[in-house]
C-alpha cells in the first residue's frame, strides 16, 4: 500500500506547479545563470586570432582535447574566457577530498559540522586558484608555441599576453565556480553539474547535424548511424534503471509503553542505492586525465618527444587510456561512496534511536553488515559505470563517432536531469504540504 507521501506525490500536477511561486523563481534563476554561462563561452580570449586557432584545433580535436571541449561546452574550440571551464575546481575538490582521507587535521575539520565544511570549501577555492594559475599559464605558453609552428594564433606574443591570459582565465574559472554555488543555493539542482550539463546539451544539436552530414556524404554508413542512435537510447534506459535501483534493508523499531499507550513497533527500511557515487566518478576520472594532458595537445606536435609519446599513449581507444579511465572510475566509486555513506555512523544512529536490522546485533555487527552490503553494491555500481563509459569509447576509437554520444556525456545528461527533476518534485511536494497545513489551520480557527 502506498504511503501518504507517495499518494500526495502522485497527485502533483501542473496546477500545483503554477502555484509554487518560490519554485518558479528558482527555475528562472537557474535558467538565467546558465544563459550567462553560455554567453561567456562566446567571449574570445584577448590577443587570439580566432580563425587561425580554429584551423589548428580542427586538426587536433579528435583526441582528448575534443573531450575537454565537449565538457567545456565548445569554449576550447572558440578559445573563450571560459576555456578552462570548471575543471580546476573539480580537480581541487578531488585533491581536498583525498587529503581529507589521509590528513587528521582535515578529517577533524570535516567532523566539525557547518564551520568545518566552510573551512574546507575555502581551502578548495584557494587550491582552485592555484590550479587555474598553473593551467592558464601553460595554456598561454602552448598558444605561443603554435606561433612557432607557423599557426600565427597569438597576435603579439610576450609577457603582456601571458599575464592577460592568466588573469582572464583565472577570473573566468572563479566566476563559474561562484555561479555554480549560486545555482546550488538559490536555484534548482547542483550548480557545478548543471554547468557541465548545459555545455554538453548546447553542443548536442551540432553533433547530430555533423552525424547526418557524414551520412549524407557517405563517410558514415546509414546502418551505423541507426546503430549509434539505438545504442544511445539503450544506454539511456540502462542508466535510468541502474540509477533508480536500490537495496532496501528492513529496519525494525521496538515497541515502547508510555502510560496506557504503546508507541513504535513499526518497520521501516534503509535504502542503499546501487550507484551511491552518482556521476562523480566519470567526471573526476575525466578531470584527472585531462589535467596533465591539456597542454600536451597544444604543443604535442612541435614539443619534446616525451610529450608526443604521452599524447599518443593516452589517445582515445589506446589500451593505456582505457585502463587508466576504468581504474580511476572504479577507485572514485569506492572512494566517494566511503565519503558519502559511513556504516559505523549509520549503525550508531540506529542504535541510538532503538532501531535494528532483524537478525543482526546492534552496534559493530550492524556496521560490519552495512559495510558488507555496501561493498557488494558498489562493486556492481562500479562495473555498471565502467561499462557505460568504456563501451562507447571503443566505438569512438574504432569508427570515429562523436564524443557527444559517448557514455560519459549521456551519463552526465541523464543523471543531472534525474537529480534536477527530483529536486523540483521535492519542492512541489513541500509546497503541497504547506498548502495542507494552511488549510488545516484555517479549519481549526473556524472550529
Amino acid at each position: 500500500m502506498a504511503s501518504a507521501a507517495e499518494q500526495l506525490a502522485a497527485n502533483i500536477n501542473f496546477g500545483a506547479f503554477a502555484k509554487a511561486t518560490e519554485l518558479k523563481k528558482r527555475i528562472w534563476f537557474t535558467l538565467g545563470a546558465l544563459i550567462v554561462y553560455r554567453l561567456g563561452t562566446y567571449i574570445p580570449l584577448p590577443g587570439i586570432d580566432g580563425a587561425a586557432f580554429a584551423q589548428i584545433f580542427a586538426g587536433s580535436s579528435g583526441g582528448i582535447l575534443g573531450m575537454f571541449n565537449m565538457l567545456a561546452g565548445g569554449a576550447v574550440e572558440r578559445m573563450s574566457i571560459f576555456a578552462l571551464n570548471i575543471m580546476p575546481y573539480i580537480s581541487a575538490s578531488i585533491i581536498i577530498q583525498l587529503m581529507t582521507a589521509v590528513s587528521p587535521t582535515l578529517e577533524t575539520l570535516k567532523k566539525e559540522g557547518e564551520s568545518g565544511r566552510k573551512r574546507l570549501n575555502q581551502y578548495t577555492r584557494y587550491l582552485t586558484v592555484a590550479l587555474a594559475l598553473v593551467q592558464s599559464y601553460g595554456l598561454a605558453i602552448g598558444l605561443e608555441g603554435m606561433n612557432a609552428q607557423g599557426g600565427g594564433v597569438v597576435i603579439e606574443p610576450g609577457w603582456f599576453f601571458r599575464i592577460s591570459t592568466v588573469i582572464t582565465m583565472v577570473g573566468g574559472t572563479m566566476f563559474l565556480m561562484w555561479l555554480g554555488e549560486q545555482i546550488t543555493a538559490r536555484g534548482v539542482g547542483n550548480g557545478i553539474s548543471l554547468i557541465i550539463f548545459a555545455g554538453i546539451v548546447a553542443a548536442f544539436p551540432k553533433a547530430i547535424a555533423q552525424i547526418l552530414e557524414l551520412g549524407r556524404t557517405g563517410a558514415m554508413s546509414t546502418w551505423f548511424i541507426i546503430l549509434l542512435i539505438v545504442m544511445a537510447i539503450g544506454i539511456i534506459f540502462f542508466i535510468v534503471f541502474f540509477e533508480r535501483a536500490q537495496r532496501r534493508l528492513i529496519v525494525q523499531y521496538p515497541k515502547r509503553q508510555v502510560g496506557n499507550r504503546q508507541f513504535g513497533g513499526e518497520a521501516s527500511h534503509l535504502p542503499l542505492k546501487l550507484n551511491t557515487s552518482g556521476v562523480i566518478p566519470p567526471i573526476f576520472a575525466s578531470s584527472l586525465l585531462l589535467l596533465p594532458l591539456t597542454m600536451v595537445n597544444f604543443s604535442g606536435q612541435g614539443g619534446p618527444e616525451w610529450l608526443t609519446t604521452i599524447s599518443s599513449y593516452l589517445a582515445h581507444g589506446t589500451p593505456l587510456y582505457m585502463i587508466l579511465y576504468a581504474a580511476l572510475i572504479i577507485f572514485f566509486c569506492f572512494f566517494y561512496t566511503a565519503i558519502v555513506f559511513n556504516p559505523t555512523e549509520t549503525a550508531d544512529n540506529l542504535k541510538k534511536y532503538g532501531g535494528f536490522i532483524p537478525g543482526i546485533r546492534p552496534g559493530k555487527n550492524t556496521a560490519d553488515y552495512l559495510d558488507f552490503v555496501l561493498t557488494r553494491l558498489t562493486v556492481i555500481g562500479a562495473a555498471y559505470l565502467t561499462v557505460v563509459c568504456l563501451l562507447p569509447e571503443f566505438l569512438i576509437a574504432e569508427y570515429g563517432a562523436l564524443f557527444y554520444f559517448g557514455g560519459t556525456s549521456l551519463l552526465i545528461m541523464v543523471t543531472v536531469t534525474m537529480d534536477t527533476v527530483a529536486q523540483i518534485h521535492s519542492h512541489l511536494l513541500a509546497h503541497q504540504y504547506e498548502g495542507l497545513i494552511k488549510k488545516a489551520k484555517l479549519r481549526g480557527r473556524r472550529g
